[in-house]
């Protein structure tokens, strides 16, 4: 199936281009509705390496602790797959996530207080999170943004989008559009074919190509801080 979507009044792109990233005006917002697009909810969802309370539903929003670090997991594996997911950090500083084309053996005995070894990050970070790095650690917080990184984690290879951090691991946002603590952010992702696009708030604004593994789970992060997500859409593409 050709996939196409509406950015900016244009129409008819592909997710078999050449890996570049679009111009920063496009904008697509995706609201997860229409042929092929179905919700996920609590029944679709595995427990990895959390407590029992560390995700729980609460009319229809999944609440995570942050406590401990670890994943929630999709039961489904995806290849090629849409996501919309809106997320919100309930206090300052708060780290989370999506791990996308998670595999098997990234999970398996996958203790408490340890995130995979595997996946593509879709990364949500608080503005104020930024200033608690290099407030504990010392160092300058040079190598992220708090606006939609994407990046390789562990064993997974990615090729990242520009602008990159510093070291090349990392697609920077090419604007900056996440809202702070407390405020919903909507994330649309396009994974397709290997490659990884990141809408924030209705903008493309980060990505990568040439992914490794391009199949696996889709898993939510809990990484210290209470975090909610709500309206968790997916359509597969083929």
């Amino acid at each position: 199936m050709l996939f196409a979507l509406c950015i900016a009044g244009i129409v008819n792109v592909s997710p078999h281009g050449a890996g570049q990233a679009l111009p920063a005006a496009n904008r697509a917002f995706i609201d997860g509705t229409g042929p092929g697009w179905r919700a996920l909810g609590e029944n679709d969802f595995a427990g990895v390496n959390g407590n029992a309370d560390t995700w729980t539903w609460r009319n229809g929003v999944l609440i995570s602790t942050g406590t401990p670090i670890g994943v929630l997991r999709t039961r489904q594996k995806f290849t090629n797959v849409e996501m919309v997911i809106e997320w919100r950090h309930l206090k300052p500083a708060g780290n989370s996530g999506v791990f996308v084309w998670v595999p098997d053996q990234a999970l398996a005995q996958l203790k408490p207080g340890a995130l995979p070894e595997y996946g593509i990050e879709v990364q949500m970070l608080d503005h104020a999170f930024r200033e608690q790095y290099e407030k504990q650690s010392g160092k300058k917080g040079d190598w992220f943004t708090t606006n939609g990184d994407i990046f390789a984690v562990g064993k997974s290879k990615l090729t990242p989008f520009s602008p990159v951090s510093p070291n090349g691991s990392r697609s920077f946002p090419r604007k900056d559009l996440s809202r702070g603590a407390g405020e919903w952010n909507h994330y649309y992702v396009r994974a397709i074919n290997g490659e990884l696009r990141l809408w924030v708030n209705g903008e493309e604004v980060s990505g990568g190509s040439d992914a490794e593994p391009r199949t696996g789970y889709l898993c939510l992060e809990a990484e210290g801080s209470p975090v909610e997500f709500r309206t968790i859409r997916v359509r597969e593409v083929s």
